[in-house]
């Protein structure tokens, strides 16, 4: 395969980015962080919520530096690779592709529990499915026409937030909010981190399109920080406001809660529910389209460099996307909605973030002492303050997920270690990089 075969093309800017990091994860704001009131209240959620906050604030500053220096679609995988060699990045990159492959299903669930809000004859799996083949189809025109589709559904979705926010905050009742607040205490803090950080995940996927970004060393930064105060805002305002207009108990186990606390507030039969509830659909379709771009381009990045097969790097010929890439993601998807549920895959996708954003950390303090001249149009802020409190917070997090998820954490790990044994079994980690391939990994 040649060079020119593997190379993307750099067409997006700071306005697509900014679509595309806020479209990768505001879905979570309409469902899933909800689960996380119920192990641990309100209070005992909104506290868990601020800690990550200050998590993905240290870590996007930080991670932003690894992006603008070496702008390869693989990501985490890349610069962990560069930093920790060849089982360095194998883990970064399984983590990583655990997190965009099992988020995508988790989402696809929210959108088949939505459509069956609205019409309850419409089945929620075979909706899910409906989606993968809809939008895989859509980013399989091009990543230009994709990145205009994610700015369009994300400024709907972000609209909606807002309109909701001002629907429902005149409902909002401080007794509601705080009865019963923490109910498991602060360990239940600990049990719900997960979904805290459910409402960032993915965020960092902005760097698996860095190689089609224009001019990357200045619009990288712009596109992460707009981003992440765009959601931080987002996130604490739904939380909260949603906490207070009725008995949260009812909202924290629905993959629908919103389009739910607008039914209490004006009733399920107003027509302004049903209108809401449909539209909300663009911010889990804004999600799911981020998601796809990310994790086409992170299987594709790990096939171009020898951990995944080679097919899985193929471009079309035309539209220079990664079909083949695109096409097994969302197979591997739909195997995964038959396979899991909502609680669990947002479990699963986090875990798989967490243990990115550990190696991603550690990697970025190895390259400043590893290479000290490699060119860094962005430089985290505070070093090393940032980084090590976003390396802390992470394996805190990890920590409790793995307590609190052990099942779950035991299919994470044997899934790494089955990795790990293919990898060597094929004799991948004594296999020298191809010039090629150090131009497109290193």
């Amino acid at each position: 395969m040649s060079a020119q075969e593997t190379v993307l093309k750099k067409v997006i800017r700071p306005i697509h980015l900014w679509a595309i990091g806020v479209g990768l994860v505001i879905s979570g704001e309409y469902f899933g962080w909800n689960y996380g009131w119920g192990v641990a209240g309100t209070i005992g959620f909104l506290v868990a919520t601020l800690v990550i906050t200050l998590l993905y604030i240290t870590f996007i500053f930080s991670f932003t530096e690894l992006t603008t220096s070496i702008p390869q679609a693989g990501g985490p995988f890349t610069y962990t690779h560069r930093a920790m060699g060849p089982f360095g990045g194998l883990v970064a990159g399984y983590a990583t592709a655990v997190e965009f492959l099992l988020a995508t299903p988790a989402i696809a669930f929210a959108l088949g529990n939505y459509l069956h809000f609205l019409h309850p004859s419409l089945p929620i799996l075979g909706s899910g499915i409906a989606f993968y083949v809809l939008l895989t189809v859509i980013n399989l025109l091009g990543i230009k026409e994709s990145a205009l589709f994610s700015l369009i559904i994300t400024l709907l979705a972000v609209v909606e937030l807002l309109i909701y926010m001002g629907i429902v905050g005149p409902s909002f009742k401080a007794s509601n909010f705080m009865h019963n607040a923490m109910p498991a205490g602060w360990l239940g803090v600990f049990a719900a981190l997960p979904f805290a950080i459910w409402l960032y995940v993915c965020i960092e996927g902005i760097a698996m399109v860095a190689e089609e970004v224009k001019d990357p060393s200045r619009n990288i930064p712009k596109g992460y920080i707009s981003a992440m105060l765009t959601l931080a805002l987002l996130a604490v305002g739904v939380m909260v406001l949603t906490g207070g207009i009725t008995d949260w108990k009812a909202l924290s186990g629905i993959d629908y809660p919103l389009p739910e606390a607008i039914g209490i507030v004006l009733g399920k039969q107003n027509g302004i529910t049903k209108v809401f509830a449909g539209i909300g659909l663009f911010g889990l379709i804004a999600s799911f389209n981020g998601i796809i771009i990310s994790y086409s381009r992170q299987l594709f990045a790990l096939a171009r460099a020898g951990y995944l097969p080679g097919a899985l790097a193929a471009l079309s010929p035309k539209r220079q996307v990664p079909y083949i890439a695109l096409i097994a993601g969302g197979l591997l998807g739909v195997i995964a909605l038959y396979l899991g549920k909502t609680d669990q895959l947002v479990i699963l996708s986090v875990m798989g973030a967490v243990v990115m954003y550990i190696l991603s950390m550690i990697s970025l303090f190895i390259l400043r002492k590893k290479e000290p001249a490699l060119e860094r149009p962005f430089k985290a802020p505070l070093y090393p303050w940032f980084p090590a409190i976003a390396l802390i917070l992470s394996i805190v997090s990890l920590i409790a997920i793995v307590y609190y998820n052990q099942l779950l954490a035991l299919l994470f790990f044997s899934g790494l270690i089955i990795a790990v044994v293919i990898f060597v079994a094929m004799g991948k980690h004594r296999e020298p990089v191809t010039v090629a391939q150090q131009k497109m990994v290193l």
